[in-house]
C-alpha cells in the first residue's frame, strides 16, 4: 500500500513486487547526510561516503526489518519462504509506537525498526513528467546501519517513531551516481520504493516492455537488456531509450 495516496510510487512497488516475489517498502527519501554533517552531529567517523535516510510516517513492510535471513545475511525472503520463526523474528525487531499527532490526528500507533546493515536492495521511483509521461529511476546499493547511539541522535532530526532504513547506493564517479548527495539530489519526489536484492537490470527491461524510459540508473551496462528494436535510435543508450518509447508509443493507455 503507497502512503500518501501515491500512486506513482505504489506502480514501482507493484514493479518490484512482481520481479521479486517478495515484499515491498515503501519510504520517505527523506534527509541525505554526508560523514561531515554525521561528524558533526554524533562525533562518530562514518565508514561509508555518505547515506540516506529511507523512512515512513507510520509504517513500512517488517520484512524490511532484516531479521529474515539467508544464508545468515539479512534479507527479505520469497513470501513462499517465510517461515513462522521469521515472522517472529520481525515482530521482535519492531516496536509499536504512539501516532505523531501532527500526522494522524485520530491517534493510534506506527511501527518502529532499524533496519539491519549489509543487504542489498534496489530503490526505485516511477514519475510523470508533464508533456513526456511516466519515466522511471533507479538505485542500487546496501542498507547501512551506523552504531545505535549513532542511529539514535541522528533519528530523531526526523520521527523517532518511525521505521528507518539507512541506504548507501552504488556510486560510479559520474552523473546521478558520482556521490550520495548527487542520488538524492536527482531523485524526482519524497518517496521511493525498494526491494531485496540489485533487480536494476530486470525494471530496465521491464520498463522498456511498457514503454517507460528509465531516466536515471546505476546498473552496469553489460547487464542491460532492451528489445534489438532500440539499437536503430542511436548509439547514447538513454537517449535512444527515450526515443524507442515515443515512437512505439505505451503499451497500455
Amino acid at each position: 500500500m503507497a502512503t500518501e495516496n501515491d500512486g506513482l510510487n505504489g506502480v514501482a512497488m507493484l514493479f518490484g513486487r512482481l520481479l521479486t516475489n517478495s515484499a515491498s517498502g515503501f519510504s520517505d527519501v527523506r534527509t541525505y547526510w554526508s560523514p561531515e554533517a554525521v561528524k558533526a552531529a554524533t562525533g562518530y567517523d562514518l565508514e561509508v561516503p555518505g547515506m540516506i535516510h529511507l523512512i515512513n510516517s507510520g509504517a513500512t513492510t517488517m520484512d524490511a526489518t532484516g531479521a529474515m535471513t539467508i544464508d545468515g545475511k539479512p534479507a527479505m525472503k520469497h513470501f513462499w519462504d517465510i517461515t513462522e520463526s521469521d515472522v517472529q523474528a520481525a515482530l521482535k525487531a519492531t516496536t509499536w509506537c504512539p501516532a505523531n499527532n501532527g500526522y494522524f490526528r485520530g491517534g493510534g500507533f506506527s511501527s518502529r525498526f532499524f533496519t539491519r546493515g549489509g543487504m542489498p536492495i534496489t530503490l526505485a521511483r516511477v514519475n510523470r513528467i508533464h508533456g513526456l509521461g511516466p519515466v522511471l529511476q533507479i538505485a542500487e546499493g546496501y542498507t547501512y546501519a551506523p552504531p545505535k547511539e549513532v542511529h539514535d541522535i541522528l533519528d530523531k532530526r526526523t520521527d523517532p517513531g518511525w521505521p528507518t532504513t539507512w541506504f548507501v547506493p552504488r556510486l560510479t564517479g559520474k552523473g546521478a551516481f558520482k556521490d550520495v548527495y548527487s542520488v538524492m539530489a536527482n531523485w524526482g519526489a519524497n518517496h521511493g520504493a525498494f526491494n531485496y536484492g540489485h533487480i536494476g537490470a530486470d525494471l530496465i527491461t521491464l520498463a522498456s516492455i511498457l514503454r517507460i524510459p528509465v531516466c536515471m540508473h546505476n546498473v552496469d551496462e553489460d547487464k542491460i537488456y532492451r528489445p534489438s528494436a532500440w539499437a536503430a535510435f542511436g548509439m547514447d543508450a538513454e537517449g535512444a531509450d527515450y526515443r524507442a518509447c515515443a515512437n512505439f508509443g505505451p503499451a497500455y493507455k
